[in-house]
């Protein structure tokens, strides 16, 4: 990871799997999911919440990394994720020692921690893993309750480049007041911080705070969308950003009442963009009447995207 390498959509897609009682990994599905996104101009992708790596089997882990290693030669970017407890951190690193990628994003621990002790932990999974890390801070007190003990941790770890990158996904009513979101980039370098929580708060942290991208769940379905928002934040033209970002908001409505992941995870297949399959436990599948409520967000969704296509 360089200079300027951050900047761009970072697309969190769901994760495909077979029906059955195995519900194995579904890599054929996958692999067009990959493709769709793509091909809509996003070529960067981190497979974390909204895949449901939190619940993957060591297994399942290990299958994940041998196909994203196949990917990461097309010359995209996979970004696996780890973790959350130290243990589970400490098991998957002796397998990705064995292949090569961008970093490693590690989910946000909810169990016993504080700062001193997580900042020894992660230490320790990026030695044994041998990789860089990408952490993801959810809520203030992912890394301790004393939250700017948290803080000066993470920019310990940037500086001496054990983490490359911060995933910033504090969700605020007001995304333009954000004193931890200020701390933060009193003590990291901006360019190392991407906006985490999709388009809602997308073009305000970027215009307001200058950080280098954004990560989005509901751009695995409109991905031309997505890079237009982007794309005209590059351009200073944050009214035609918020025009555009404006069209996801229907979906990401749904998808804040019902559950990002699980709603993505549906509305995927109900685009036709792949066959998502089931969802794994401890996550339960959308009711009949909440996909029938789903759909046509989904294709009018699918629809503006269409439309600004033809436009251009």
């Amino acid at each position: 990871m360089t200079q300027g390498s951050l900047d761009g959509v970072f697309a969190v897609p769901p994760l495909a799997r077979k029906a059955g009682g195995t519900r194995a990994i579904d890599f054929e599905q996958n692999s067009r999911i990959v493709r769709y996104i793509a091909n809509g101009g996003v070529s960067r992708f981190i497979y974390g919440g909204n895949a449901f790596l939190y619940h993957l089997t060591l297994d399942e882990y290990e299958q994940l990394l041998e196909w994203q290693a196949e990917a990461q030669q097309a010359g995209l970017w996979l970004i696996p994720s780890a973790g959350p407890s130290y243990g589970r951190l400490i098991d998957q690193a002796k397998l990705l020692r064995r292949f090569t990628v961008p970093c490693v994003m590690t989910l946000p621990c909810g169990d016993p921690r504080d700062a001193a002790g997580l900042e020894r932990g992660l230490r320790e999974f990026a030695e044994a893993a041998d990789v860089r890390l990408m952490l993801y801070l959810k809520e203030e007190t992912n890394m301790g309750a004393d939250l700017m003990a948290g803080l000066d941790v993470v920019a310990r770890l940037v500086d001496e480049g054990v983490c490359g990158a911060v995933k910033y996904a504090v969700v605020r009513a007001d995304p333009a007041r954000d004193h931890y979101l200020d701390e933060l980039i009193k003590r990291v370098d901006r360019r190392k911080v991407i906006s985490g929580i999709g388009e809602r708060p997308a073009v305000i942290h970027l215009r307001q705070w200058g950080l280098p991208g954004f990560t989005t769940g509901s751009g695995c379905l409109a991905p031309t969308l997505s890079a237009a928002v982007f794309s005209a934040c590059c351009a200073a033209d944050y009214a035609g950003a918020d025009r555009i970002r404006s069209r996801f908001l229907d979906l990401e409505d749904l998808r804040d009442g019902w559950g990002p992941a699980r709603v993505l995870h549906h509305a995927l297949e109900l685009a036709g963009i792949a066959r998502t399959g089931p969802i794994p436990p401890f996550v339960s599948e959308l009711s009949v009447e909440e996909r029938n409520r789903l759909t046509p967000v989904v294709q009018e969704l699918l629809t503006q995207q269409q439309e600004l296509v033809a436009g251009d």
